[in-house]
């Protein structure tokens, strides 16, 4: 890898398989990604799980919110495309199923906590009390707050903010709980690298595709990429 840069698999290799599903995490390993990034909500029964909408209409055809249901519902879904759902015999996997796995394998996650993770984050705080992850593991989120939880928790783990048009980035360098930002690939511009620079903080993008000009020669800051097709971009470094 090109200067020790990283390339982790968006919601597993979801360029070629389902999102978030062992189909998309284990076509990402035969593909020689550098780790697996997905998506955690929480259920009705207080499980977190691995699928990145809050409802189920796009991927499970069922407008339903994932609040509204016990994770044996949601094993009952099959999840896909709508025309080759039926087809396919695709579940949404516990966090805890994901981790066994990626331990199995050692494969470093990028675990991005969603916005239904705040509903009852004393089970946050209980699964990271115990929980092991193979080296080079994070946890990111856009939610801040719950940045603060997993560093407070487990100092042991890194944490990334994922950034957006509002973002602060003069607030950076006060952010001590923030070991590194994710950023859609329109923040690579000079003047957010130096933010991150100056604050000490590593960063990685999201939403390459392997065309991107800067993955010749990246800016020192960036620590790597996350990308749906990571032979791609493994062929550009």
């Amino acid at each position: 890898m090109y200067r020790n840069i990283s390339i982790f698999a968006h919601r597993g290799a979801s360029g070629y398989e389902v999102e978030n599903t062992f189909a998309a995490f284990e076509k990402a390993r035969k593909l020689e990604a550098s780790g697996i990034e997905l998506d955690v909500q929480i259920t009705k029964d207080q499980v977190l799980v691995v699928f990145h909408d809050v409802n189920l209409s796009r991927l499970a055809g069922v407008n339903k919110s994932i609040l509204d249901c016990t994770f044996d519902e949601l094993c009952e879904l099959r999840i896909g495309k709508r025309f080759f759902r039926k087809f396919t015999n695709h579940k949404i996997p516990s966090l805890h199923q994901v981790v066994e796995w990626a331990n199995k394998h050692q494969v470093p996650l990028n675990i991005e906590l969603k916005e239904t993770v705040l509903e009852n984050t004393n089970i946050l705080v209980e699964v990271l009390q115990t929980l092991n992850l193979p080296k080079g593991s994070h946890f990111s989120s856009f939610h801040d707050e719950l940045m603060k939880i997993v560093k407070m928790q487990r100092p042991d783990f890194e944490t990334a903010i994922l950034v957006t048009k509002k973002f602060n980035w003069e607030q950076l360098n006060k952010m001590s709980h923030i070991d590194a930002v994710h950023a859609h690939k329109r923040f690579y511009k000079t003047l957010y690298l130096e933010y991150c620079k100056k604050a000490n903080k590593k960063v990685r993008f999201y939403s390459i595709i392997g065309t991107e000009l800067f993955l010749a020669s990246p800016d020192t800051s960036v620590v790597g990429w996350i990308t749906d097709y990571p032979d791609k971009v493994l062929k550009k470094l």
